[in-house]
């Protein structure tokens, strides 16, 4: 029983591992995306860039707290969990600023707007 139970751990590390990378890669994805699309509307000289890259930046930081929230799944150490809970804090508080800051930035453009 014991055998088993290693084994179907292991496996659940494994799958773990991949779907936090998966998580990552796709905030890196939309992060990049975000980016280019937001040099693109600077360029253009739109008024909506900040709030476009606020939106692209909260949801790529979204995603990639997902993968750490994933990852307490496995943890084996104390450490690590505190390393991880001090990671997914400071996500969660660059989050929080972020849509403050999306926040203000559509009251300011329905202002400019009215």
């Amino acid at each position: 029983m014991g055998a088993i139970l290693e084994v179907l751990e292991n496996d659940l590390y494994d799958v773990v591992q991949i779907c936090t990378m998966l998580m990552e890669f796709f905030g890196v994805c939309v992060l990049v995306y975000t980016a280019i699309k937001c040099f693109i509307l600077w360029m253009k000289r739109n008024e909506h860039v900040r709030l476009a890259l606020a939106q692209g930046i909260a949801l790529a930081l979204e995603f990639k707290m997902g993968g750490e929230v994933l990852r307490t799944v496995v943890v084996r150490e104390w450490t690590e969990l505190g390393i991880l809970g001090a990671v997914i804090l400071l996500r969660g508080l660059l989050t929080f600023l972020i849509h403050w800051e999306i926040n203000n930035e559509q009251k300011e453009l329905h202002r400019n707007a009215a």
